[in-house]
């Protein structure tokens, strides 16, 4: 399948609703998410959309949000989640195959919204493309994250959260997952091009793999309903696709072993799985295949890169396993060995593990001038500083940028609507005032509690705010980059240090066999 629906989550912590509102409704710049604005200085209504409310009673969603709050004494913290947005984007082919218009977009929009949202003030709205002009349908909605009155629990609702009154919304994995099929059920349903939004979770799970999960399910309840009316009890409840029972195997040894050997030796010997390396990639081989399973077929955390990871967070809790000490010394020598011709150790490592890949380990260390393992260890030793110390850094400019953004925002804002509520004061007709300039009015109130919430007092300059913005992605960037580099670095040596250890503990079992 060459398009597919999405599904996206976003968490916001801004207090001022009527930005969700008017992000939806009026022209933004794609790149620098400012309002455009007309001839005359006034925001640009989008050229087309659809948007409705839920749970909002007589109110606006800003206000009905704001109230909620209020009421249940929540999200008054800068860093409380204030809304959760998901947006729904159709496979762009569903207009001209499959009938989908903006109507019957938001008509679906509002299904999924009042069926998995209930009892949450909400947006729902339409938009008839994307920022990239792909001409892909999407639909936003948006929800206050705390529900305003309780509603009967479903089956997919774990946690009393999920429907009690005055709770506030949880984008869990287990939710998204439930959203992820709720949206595949939906196409199907409404004749819309079948997707596969399973596969991008954790857990890799294809459209295939799902519909099979699905008719076996099906099958396997048939069968355990047979065996109850005659007295029996069923021996399996739930079922396991051949990917789902690797996976749950995978996952028992991985977090046992402290490198890749013992991973290896342990899939074999317990489950009889035999795992190899390609092209930086790993695959799967269970007992009884002929066909290996890819591990970006099963999931992200079965790829390279995360296997290796939680190996060295495993070996870090346990006491490490100390190989010879010459080892790396020896490895040196192989040039000769395969000179005098390979041994037998040798030649079962190389078949097991890839020549080439020995040679590649080799030459890093040799490079880099990691002859001995005390050297290797202490360099994997700081560079996993290295890597943790950037990572930090990088994810606290991160958040301070996000509240730069914040403010900034509030700041443009409260400007902007200052005068309405300067006028609102000396107004006639208060209600009939109120009522034409509702939503700057609201707005003006959301930015002005966003300030007392956050104890500021003086406005500060939005040119200094920018600059302090560039500042702190100038910083970021530095910091980033430290962490990419010190990740692919520490990669590279753990694995090194891997192949080292993996080729004379073979040696050792020949010496032992002969």
């Amino acid at each position: 399948m060459n398009c597919m629906a999405t599904l996206k989550h976003i968490a916001s912590k801004n207090s001022d609703y009527t930005a969700i509102e008017a992000y939806l409704v009026y022209q933004h710049d794609a790149f620098t998410g400012k309002q455009l604005l007309d001839e005359q200085g006034k925001p640009k209504l989008r050229e087309s959309y659809l948007l409705d409310t839920l749970e909002c009673g007589d109110f606006s969603f800003a206000t009905a949000c704001l109230l909620a709050n209020r009421k249940y004494g929540k999200n008054t913290q800068h860093g409380d989640i204030k809304s959760h947005q998901y947006i729904i984007s159709f496979d762009p082919r569903d207009a001209a195959d499959n009938g989908l218009t903006m109507e019957k977009a938001q008509a679906l929009g509002l299904k999924f919204c009042s069926e998995n949202f209930p009892g949450h003030p909400a947006i729902v709205c339409t938009h008839p493309d994307g920022h990239n002009h792909s001409g892909n349908i999407h639909v936003h909605i948006v929800i206050g994250s705390i529900r305003t009155r309780e509603v009967e629990r479903k089956p997919y609702m774990q946690k009393p959260r999920d429907w009690r009154e005055g709770m506030k919304h949880s984008s869990t994995a287990q939710t998204m997952r439930h959203l992820r099929v709720e949206v595949m059920e939906m196409c199907e349903s409404a004749g819309l091009y079948q997707i596969d939004l399973l596969n991008g979770s954790k857990e890799r799970v294809s459209e295939a793999e799902y519909w099979a999960r699905r008719r076996g399910q099906m099958k396997l309840d048939r069968e355990n309903a047979a065996l109850a009316a005659t007295g029996q009890q069923p021996k399996q409840k739930k079922f396991e696709t051949v990917k789902d029972t690797l996976r749950k195997q995978i996952s028992s040894v991985l977090y046992r072993a402290t490198n890749f050997e013992e991973f290896s030796d342990r899939l074999m010997q317990q489950y009889g799985i035999t795992v190899k390396e390609s092209r930086g990639q790993l695959s799967y081989l269970p007992a009884g295949r002929t066909k290996f399973i890819r591990a970006k077929h099963l999931g992200d955390n079965y790829d390279k890169e995360a296997v290796l990871a939680t190996l060295q967070a495993t070996a870090v809790r346990k006491p490490k396993a100390q190989f010879k000490q010459d080892a790396i010394g020896k490895l040196i020598d192989i040039q000769a060995k395969l000179a005098e011709g390979k041994g037998a150790g040798y030649e079962r490592w190389a078949k097991q593990f890839n020549l080439k890949a020995m040679a590649q380990t080799l030459l890093l260390l040799q490079e880099k001038g990691l002859t001995d393992e005390d050297t290797l260890n202490q360099r994997i030793e700081e560079l996993s500083s290295r890597f943790h110390e950037s990572s930090d850094v990088a994810k606290d400019l991160e958040d301070r940028m996000k509240a730069n953004r914040e403010l900034r925002y509030n700041v443009a804002v409260y400007t902007s609507t200052k005068k309405a509520a300067q006028q609102l004061k000396t107004a006639k007709q208060p209600a009939a005032f109120e009522n034409q300039h509702r939503a700057e009015l609201t707005a003006y109130r959301a930015a002005a509690a966003y300030f007392k919430a956050n104890n500021i007092t003086k406005l500060p300059s939005l040119k200094k705010l920018e600059a302090e913005y560039e500042q702190l992605a100038s910083e970021r960037a530095k910091f980033y980059e430290q962490y990419k580099e010190a990740k692919t670095e520490l990669l590279k040596l753990q694995t090194a240090k891997q192949n080292v250890a993996s080729y004379f503990r073979e040696e050792k079992q020949t010496q032992q066999e002969r």
